[in-house]
């Protein structure tokens, strides 16, 4: 094998590693944002897990707006909600794929010659339209992987207490009957705390 095309080889590996781990990161940071702001919080805390490739992030931006303006006491924190089992590795392998694939067709690389196979005639397509091919595979694989992790999920919870959920209702909650319910869970709270405190 050429020492160029392994070197370039390796470059592509390397920069979807780091890639892969860019992502890690930012989860990680997001993560900790979101656990100094229930650290600093003094009231209640709502989760709204979405389904982001579901296009239900601007709903739950507008639903937190109306919920912070109606309950300042209340943090709404969000997060996508990722699907149990195996659709989510699966994705995250596709991923890792796709930009593997879409690294070797910018260098030009023949990854037919290391399996010692002949070169097929769309990976010499690909080669020649090196744009086009780029562009269909990304969009081709982010199509599939957002198919992979698309749960329609809206799973709201207040203080760790399920208020609704739209993968067993099938819909999203009006806000009328949403402020219904954290009305009767905040109300229930404040019913139980004296008891709690009797307790002790």
């Amino acid at each position: 094998m050429p020492t160029s095309t392994t070197s370039c080889f390796i470059s592509c590996l390397l920069l979807c590693l780091v890639l892969s781990t860019d992502n890690v990161v930012l989860a990680n940071e997001n993560e900790v944002e979101s656990i100094s702001k229930i650290g600093q919080g003094m009231g209640h805390i709502m989760n709204i897990y979405y389904c982001y490739s579901c296009g239900y992030r601007k709903v739950f931006e507008d639903y937190a707006g109306i919920i912070q303006q109606k309950y300042p006491e209340i943090s709404v924190l969000g997060a996508n909600y990722d699907p149990p089992g195996f659709n989510m590795y699966l994705s995250r392998l596709i991923g890792f794929g796709k930009m593997i694939v879409i690294m070797c067709i910018l260098s030009g690389v023949n990854i037919f010659a290391w399996l010692n196979k002949p070169q097929p005639s769309w990976w010499s397509w690909c080669l020649e339209n090196k744009l086009y091919a780029c562009m269909m595979m990304f969009f081709m694989a982010n199509m599939i992987e957002g198919q992979l992790v698309s749960s329609g999920a809206f799973e709201i919870s207040l203080n760790n207490i399920p208020l609704w959920s739209k993968l067993e209702t099938g819909r999203i909650p009006q806000p009328p009957e949403l402020f219904q319910i954290i009305d009767n869970t905040l109300q229930f709270s404040k019913m139980e705390m004296p008891s709690n405190n009797f307790g002790q």
